[in-house]
């Protein structure tokens, strides 16, 4: 069973290979005195291991290995199968990936390869094998990546294809069946036989989209799976195998890509600076890397959901990120907020990318801990810093459990098909890509500005009609978790509606978000009043619905438990609800769109259905989270604008609370308990004040 050290792994990922000259003495003290435990190597230069088909040059890695060992540094040694040599591209051409049905990826980046083709999985094997044999009974190292942010591509070549057509033969039995599963009456699409099916380039069918999506990230899921068997083949028990995820990759499913690895991982980027600043007023989007504490504490949480478990942190912002024009590195302090705000939420490890600023390259100017220029400055002193605090805090703060004050349910699968038929317009009229996170997100971010902390998880995680998960019987939901908000659920099976609805009458709280229940599993749009298999439970139905123009102000309704903000708004969205018997909370301030309410609720057996139809602004979805969560696990009073508190179990039972001040100025709060400052051994009174500096954080546990 893979064992992980006792603390907080720390360090980064070293490419001494990549330095123009040799320095790795010097390299393994600067990291040492920053109390580094662990570095990644290997994954990214396969042209290094193998520089020519069948001769291989395995030694260059031997002194890093033996440097770090000497040095206490751990080593998570990566297989480098998503860089793939020239020689590789040229001798076989045909592993090309392609974008599109004929239009091969022209060479010179990364990941352009179709890694389903066995001609690539000779190769991949070989040199993955001659790695490991060299390098798996190391000393040094405790664990194994297998490939690097998979998942970047969809893959259209000919043999990807044609195995779909392979799986639809399999999944449906015969054309007749496919036919009538999606619809393909539709324009004349009924297929003849199993050759008349086209290619995705040029899809319009929903239910196609479905599938293919669904495909892809199988594809990328059985790679993964595939390197890490060959993998286990070399590991010690304690040795762990994972990979690192970039989360908004459109070929991942990550609750299943997971599946066959000991930890999850990821790579969390995010803006820094002002965006990391509390209070937060601004509308930003997220990309590939987040922007705003509230996007931060969501891609924690998403991580930790991939297997319910901590996880580890393959890469994070060392300096500034991305592209020349846009070097943002963290004012003073921020480095630690970032590291303990995904400590607190279950991370592991803290591993940032990288080591130091490449000189060449795509990445010139992704600040590494040392600049272009190898010295020690801000950055370093920053996290040698975070280093020491680590080593101080020990095992108490490492596998956290993270609390939840309410539940997320995450559905991928959605998510994939509102990015080709979204039901949002952005300010231009345009389809939103986006939109199922502007859906989930609103929900989210409510929770996070209420104080409140989350838990996300997948629809399969609850309740997985294959049968290939244990899940969870609605009794033990509820019992876990009180609130279930869910947002977005689009594509849902029956048997899952049945099953959110016998939550609710378990004891839960389920809330509906808009677009919930609307079609089932293959994207068809149900023929039952929306929503669908859930409508008797929530006493609301609803027939239409509207995309908004502007944010619609709201009123509370006469017996409203909660009392609405001035800045209460319905956004992008609004559902024609009619009310049966449930209670109406909130209604739309408009002559036409205050016929129907926007919020309700009713009971339901010993739980209760609550139906947001709308899209919430930040106030209504912020005054929502805290009605639903009257009592907040976390138990801190009066938190200013600009602070935070996280709090967590410890492996050995004691409860840890992780407090920030995401501002310049000073903030000062009270403790709600006696608490040890975990840092500097001092006792903390309850009812005493805390003072937080600029861009500071305390970590204290229960006394």
């Amino acid at each position: 069973m893979a064992v992980l050290p006792a603390r907080v792994l720390f360090g980064a990922a070293y490419y001494h290979e990549y330095q123009p000259a040799d320095r790795l003495k010097t390299d393994l003290d600067l990291m040492a005195d920053a109390r580094f435990s662990v570095i990644r190597v290997g994954e990214s230069v396969w042209s290094t291991w193998e520089p020519e088909n069948g001769r291989f040059d395995l030694e260059w890695l031997q002194p890093v290995l033996d440097g770090a060992h000497e040095r206490g540094i751990s080593v998570v040694l990566g297989t480098p199968t998503y860089a793939v040599p020239p020689w590789l591209a040229r001798q076989y051409p045909e592993i090309t990936g392609e974008r599109a049905t004929g239009q091969r990826i022209g060479w010179g980046a990364r990941q352009e390869v179709d890694f389903t083709h066995p001609g690539f999985r000779f190769h991949a094997e070989r040199v993955i094998r001659r790695i490991l044999t060299r390098y798996a009974a190391h000393p040094a190292v405790i664990g194994f990546q297998v490939d690097n942010e998979p998942g970047l591509e969809l893959l259209h070549n000919h043999g990807v294809f044609q195995r779909f057509v392979d799986h639809l033969r399999a999944e449906y039995g015969d054309v007749e069946t496919l036919n009538r599963e999606w619809g393909l009456v539709y324009w004349s699409h009924r297929l003849s036989t199993w050759a008349d099916l086209w290619t995705p380039d040029g899809n319009a069918q929903p239910q196609y989209d479905v599938a293919w999506r669904a495909f892809q990230a199988r594809q990328t899921t059985e790679f993964i799976a595939w390197q890490a068997e060959i993998v286990r083949e070399y590991a010690r028990p304690e040795q762990f195998v994972t990979t690192c995820i970039s989360y908004t990759r459109p070929a991942v499913e990550d609750d299943e890509l997971t599946d066959s690895l000991d930890i999850a991982s990821g790579n969390p980027y995010y803006d820094m600076q002002d965006a990391l600043a509390l209070p937060d007023e601004r509308e930003e989007r997220q990309f590939w890397k987040t922007n705003g504490v509230w996007a931060l504490y969501e891609t924690a949480d998403w991580m930790f959901s991939s297997l319910q478990a901590p996880f580890l942190i393959t890469e994070t912002n060392a300096q500034s990120i991305g592209t020349p024009w846009d070097n943002r590195p963290a004012y003073d302090g921020q480095w630690r907020q970032a590291a303990w705000a995904l400590v607190g939420r279950g991370a592991r490890m803290i591993e940032y990318w990288q080591w130091q600023t490449l000189h060449f390259g795509a990445e010139t100017y992704w600040g590494g801990v040392l600049p272009h220029s190898g010295r020690p400055g801000r950055a370093y002193a920053e996290l040698a810093r975070l280093g020491s605090e680590f080593e101080t805090a020990g095992p108490l703060v490492a596998g956290l459990e993270p609390d939840a004050d309410l539940a997320f349910v995450y559905s991928t699968p959605s998510k994939w098909l509102m990015q080709k038929y979204p039901p949002l317009a952005l300010p231009d009229g345009s389809p939103d890509p986006d939109a199922y996170h502007a859906i989930f997100d609103s929900f989210y971010r409510g929770a996070f500005e209420a104080g409140r902390q989350a838990r996300i998880i997948h629809v399969r995680q609850l309740h997985d009609p294959s049968g290939r998960r244990p899940g969870l019987t609605p009794e033990e939901a509820a019992e876990r978790h009180r609130v279930m908000v869910v947002p977005g659920l689009y594509l849902a099976e029956d048997s899952t509606l049945d099953w959110l609805a016998a939550y609710a009458q378990a004891g839960g709280h389920l809330v509906l978000g808009p677009r919930t229940a609307y079609a089932d599993h293959e994207g068809r749009a149900r023929n039952e009043p929306a929503p669908a298999r859930l409508s008797a439970a929530a006493g609301v139905s609803y027939e239409e619905f509207s995309n908004l123009a502007a944010p619609l102000p709201l009123r509370a309704a006469a017996g409203c438990p909660f009392e609405l903000p001035r800045d209460a708004v319905a956004t992008r969205w609004a559902e024609a609800l009619t009310a049966t018997d449930a209670e109406i909370l909130v209604s739309y301030q408009h002559r036409h769109f205050g016929l129907w309410p926007a919020v309700t609720t009713r009971r339901h057996g010993q739980g209760q259905v609550t139906y947001v139809g709308t899209v919430p602004g930040r106030g209504l979805a912020r005054t929502l989270v805290q009605w639903l969560t009257p009592t907040p696990v976390a138990g801190w009073r009066d938190l200013p604008a600009s602070a935070t508190a996280t709090t967590g179990t410890a492996q050995d039972g004691r409860r840890v609370h992780i407090l920030h001040n995401w501002s310049f100025d000073p903030a000062r709060v009270l403790a709600p308990e006696a608490l040890t400052d975990v840092l500097t051994g001092a006792a903390i009174a309850a009812d005493a004040p805390i003072r937080l500096g600029a861009w500071d954080v305390r970590v204290l546990a229960s006394a």
